[in-house]
């Protein structure tokens, strides 16, 4: 999978997440809203394997990477190197921070959960404002 169809189908779970919000389904809403931003976070992880070449300088990297499966944000934050840069950019913009708070109690077994339209609509938000939004964030380093 490319970095480029990752970013697709972050793009595609935010359109889909649009149309369960409009359709009053707040738990599939709110379901892939996190997955759009697992699909970028992803993205930023084979960006920064590309452009910092780690695979050949960090063989920890290499050994842990058999976790990039995983659906946990703060782990593919990790793999993309962008913890540190967050934390600095949550700093510098408490609404960031905000969205970042709201966007960090995503986790995918949601899809078992029912959620209510405020939780829906606070996490797409989150996911999608502009420009502090946590999406806008990620495509800075996707």
């Amino acid at each position: 999978m490319s970095r480029v169809h990752l970013q697709k189908l972050a793009h595609m779970r935010v359109r889909e997440a649009k149309l369960l919000l409009d359709g009053g389904e707040w738990s599939g809403a709110y379901y892939l809203s996190g997955y759009a931003i697992e699909f970028a976070l992803k993205s930023c992880v084979l960006h920064y394997i590309e452009k910092t070449g780690i695979l050949f300088k960090d063989k920890a990297y290499l050994n842990n990477l058999s976790k990039f499966w995983t659906h946990k944000l703060d782990d593919l934050l990790g793999f993309a190197g962008l913890k540190d840069i967050r934390k600095n950019d949550c700093i510098a913009n408490l609404t960031l921070s905000g969205y970042w708070g709201v966007v960090n109690d995503w986790n995918e077994s949601s899809r078992y959960e029912e959620k209510v339209e405020k939780e829906a609509r606070d996490l797409f938000d989150a996911v999608t404002s502009d420009p502090d939004g946590v999406l806008k964030w990620t495509q800075k380093y996707w």
